[in-house]
């Protein structure tokens, strides 16, 4: 699948971030987009944006959508087969993501289930959902977001990070199951399990919104620096994840700082969660922006 223009997609967390910019980039190449999110105002700017360099006849329709809700992916599924004219898909990104529930020990529990829900749950129900319609395309393709954290289950030895990566290992390892089970039983469909580093978007400051909070001045501090203090922006990662779909690349590895901490952690891995790890690892270009 080189040429997107005239397929159909699907991309959650289609309102900011990565989702925002795969949302452009596809709809740039002619691509046919339905985009979903919690946020029904950041879609509509997902939307005109896109539009605005999209080539005529392109259609982007957003829909509101918790993908956690089984539901409302139902519902988002049945509004674009409705509003693309459409029996199948040619494209499923599963990006949508939140951050939060730290800490299996001291934190709420509802913070640590509703990351998961999302993180984990959200790339189940939505490849439940949509899988179908790529086996029922004549090319279709399945592109899960891990992490990092789908291979290395921290950011550093001074906070825990239980709920975001057992969900992105959950990721990882349904995406690698799927290669066989799809060669077995829809050879005409493909998947990638994405893995970024250190990218700058606003997942900080969006998670705190999806968990019922509101951001102080000092989250906003954090939040903003975390986006811009990253190494690889949205839009380059939306290209890495694009161009790795069209090379039909299972495993996409995004920015130099995720292939940093992919060789230290198979050089090592018994050393993985060490202290001395993580110094090791910013010594050699990754998450220097993170404290030690």
């Amino acid at each position: 699948m080189d040429n997107f223009a005239g397929r159909i997609a699907v991309v959650t967390g289609g309102g900011t971030g990565m989702g925002r910019d795969l949302v452009h980039q596809l709809a740039a190449e002619g691509c046919h987009v339905a985009a979903c999110d919690v946020s029904m105002g950041n879609l509509t700017a997902t939307r005109e944006s896109a539009l605005a360099g999209a080539p005529d006849g392109t259609r982007v329709t957003v829909h509101q959508c918790d993908v956690s809700d089984e539901a409302q992916v139902m519902g988002f599924r049945s509004e674009l087969m409705a509003q693309h004219e459409t029996d199948h898909v040619n494209l499923v990104f599963n990006n949508a993501g939140i951050g939060g529930g730290g800490s299996f020990v001291e934190d709420e529990r509802p913070a640590w289930e509703r990351t998961f829900d999302v993180c984990w749950g959200g790339v189940y129900l939505c490849s439940r959902a949509f899988v179908p319609l790529l086996v029922a395309s004549d090319e279709g393709w399945l592109t899960n977001t891990a992490s990092i954290n789908g291979f290395w289950a921290t950011v550093g030895p001074h906070r825990p990070h239980t709920a975001y990566s057992a969900a992105k290992f959950a990721v990882k390892g349904f995406s690698e199951a799927l290669i066989n089970d799809f060669r077995l039983h829809a050879p005409h469909v493909g998947v990638s399990v994405v893995m970024p580093g250190h990218i700058g978007t606003d997942i900080v400051l969006n998670s705190m919104v999806v968990h019922g909070g509101e951001a102080s001045p000092e989250m906003t501090e954090i939040g903003n620096a975390f986006r811009t203090m990253a190494p690889t922006t949205a839009s380059q990662a939306a290209t890495i994840i694009l161009d790795g779909v069209r090379a039909r690349r299972w495993r996409i590895l995004v920015g130099d700082d995720a292939h940093i901490i992919d060789d230290h952690v198979r050089d090592t891995p018994e050393q993985a969660y060490e202290p001395e790890f993580f110094q090791k690892i910013q010594q050699a270009g990754a998450l220097d922006a993170f404290p030690v």
